[in-house]
């Protein structure tokens, strides 16, 4: 009977201790809401309208920010799909991006983890045992619960208290209790060197610095992102075009052939030259199979892009062309030494280097503060209560206290000069990097320069070289009818004119490209929150 009255106890105390934790606890969507708090709270205060437009950067499970794009409205399983409606499909729904998002998240929520450190932490445990002692009738069973509260201060400074509760009751039939609980109490706060938390304080200042890094990179991203799925837009838009351009060429080709074949017919053309077009034909739809063969690959990659099925069935719009074609070349407002001083200033890359360099300062700094005397002062105390269950009766003028200082002298420092040597290597490194980061934005910009120059003056020739390839076809043909030309001569006119259609699209598409990667790699290049670009 007395051992069924202590495991009843046990259990009891078991279940109070469950209570008290579900009581205590919260569900894992609490949980997730509130880091999903805290990570955008230290997101939204780190963001600076110079990155970019606050949009489309919260992770797929979490809510959106108002003024994300909403993938359920985009999602166009079939149709014609814009140019803005591919670039909202790729940055609500491309697997990159979303795991661009999912990087800038975990550098916050790494963040909140070091910051916590700083914050007050209370820390509870209840320990319940139930003992019996089997040369002695007695049984007990003993409950101890500890609460602590730990912080670390801005100067490093580590401060600590507790309260230790403990009870025990005997289930013998002896209704005597007793409980008692212990106050305690210490810190230590550095005054030479690096002791106490100033490692830790490093370490949040490096964590806050790399989620405002994350911040930039990810907005440096969107950037190459809306540039590349443009670039990927026109690119399919351009190989429509040829297999337009060859169509029609297989067309003019087999026209050409027939009135050829009359000719031969009526004797008035060698039949060698008939040959040579029907020839010339089955090239032209060779030429048209391959063009449409892989316009049917690119879109379907393009469509992976957007995160749709590769059996969708849709189609780019081909007016876009026509769009930017309207649109002129307007060349941006740029000279080259402005666009490289532009870059030095706005790329956001560019800046994550410069201040790795302050990162660097500061552990060279602190590695010199750990070469010297370290000197810590601390101190702790501990209070018990009065006896006969008086817990909450501290005896403060019977407690523990003490008070001391601890020096380390500089007499061994091998590990602290192998750790200020490698703090001064990696400055260097660091003041190295920014400089080869520097001339490549230089390089990057004078390259973009050159390709956006390139490509219109190539627009400009290859318009010219159309109207001359269309001139030379329709003289061709008079020349035919009158007999004073080969067929072999009309064979090369129409593939010059097909070439020449090929190079004029292509040069309207390279240039809009060329000028989308100027403004990206001058840093000015913003993302709206629809996904497209303002400059």
């Amino acid at each position: 009977m007395l051992k069924f009255r202590g495991f009843l106890f046990l259990y009891r105390g078991l279940c109070i201790i469950a209570i008290l934790g579900m009581a205590g606890g919260c569900s894992p969507q609490k949980y997730k809401a509130d880091a999903d708090k805290e990570v955008y709270n230290i997101i939204d205060s780190k963001w600076k309208n110079s990155f970019g437009q606050k949009a489309n950067y919260r992770v797929s499970d979490s809510p959106p920010s108002p003024n994300d794009i909403n993938a359920v409205a985009v999602v166009v399983p079939s149709g014609m799909v814009s140019l803005a409606e591919a670039v909202a499909m790729a940055t609500a729904n491309n697997w990159d991006y979303q795991n661009r998002k999912d990087d800038l998240y975990r550098a916050a929520l790494d963040l909140t983890t070091e910051r916590h450190k700083y914050a007050i932490q209370w820390f509870g445990t209840i320990d319940t045992k139930y003992l019996k002692d089997a040369g002695v009738e007695n049984t007990s069973i003993e409950t101890n619960a500890g609460f602590n509260v730990t912080q670390i201060l801005g100067n490093g400074a580590l401060i600590s208290t507790g309260l230790a509760l403990d009870w025990m009751r005997f289930i013998n039939g002896d209704p005597r209790n007793t409980l008692s609980s212990l106050l305690t109490g210490s810190f230590l706060v550095p005054i030479l060197g690096i002791g106490g938390g100033k490692a830790a304080l490093e370490n949040l200042t490096q964590i806050e610095r790399k989620t405002l890094y994350q911040i930039r990179t990810f907005n440096r991203f969107r950037q190459t992102f809306v540039v590349s799925i443009v670039s990927d837009y026109y690119v399919v838009l351009q190989q429509r075009d040829k297999v337009i351009n060859a169509e029609n060429n297989y067309k003019r080709q087999v026209e050409s052939t027939g009135r050829l074949e009359m000719e031969a017919d009526a004797g008035r053309r060698p039949r060698y030259e008939v040959d040579q077009a029907k020839q010339q034909v089955l090239a032209a739809r060779d030429n048209y199979v391959q063009a449409q063969q892989r316009y049917e690959q690119l879109l379907d990659m393009f469509k992976i892009r957007l995160a749709l099925p590769t059996n969708c069935s849709i189609e780019l719009d081909q007016n876009e062309l026509d769009t930017i074609e309207a649109m002129g070349l307007k060349e941006p407002d740029y000279t080259l030494d402005a666009a490289i001083e532009t870059a030095l200033i706005w790329r956001l890359d560019l800046a994550n280097s410069r201040d790795a360099i302050d990162d660097a300062v500061r552990k060279y700094m602190l590695a010199v503060d750990g070469l010297g005397v370290q000197l810590n002062v601390g101190g702790s105390a501990n209070v018990n209560s009065k006896p006969d269950n008086a817990v909450s009766d501290l005896q403060f003028h019977q407690g523990n206290y003490q008070l001391d200082a601890h020096a380390d002298l500089p007499l061994d420092r091998v590990f602290q000069r192998n750790a200020f040597r490698e703090s001064l290597l990696n400055l260097e490194e660091s003041k190295r990097q920014y400089q080869d980061d520097e001339d490549m934005v230089m390089l990057d910009v004078r390259q973009a320069y050159r390709i956006l120059q390139q490509a219109a003056e190539q627009y400009k020739i290859r318009k010219n070289s159309l109207a001359l390839a269309q001139n030379r076809v329709s003289s061709m043909s008079l020349l035919i009818e009158a007999g004073r030309a080969t067929t072999r001569d009309l064979l090369d006119a129409q593939d010059a004119l097909l070439a020449a259609q090929d190079d004029v699209t292509s040069a309207i598409v390279q240039h809009m490209i060329a000028k989308l990667t100027f403004f990206k790699d001058i840093g000015v290049l913003t993302v709206r929150p629809d996904g497209m670009w303002v400059n």
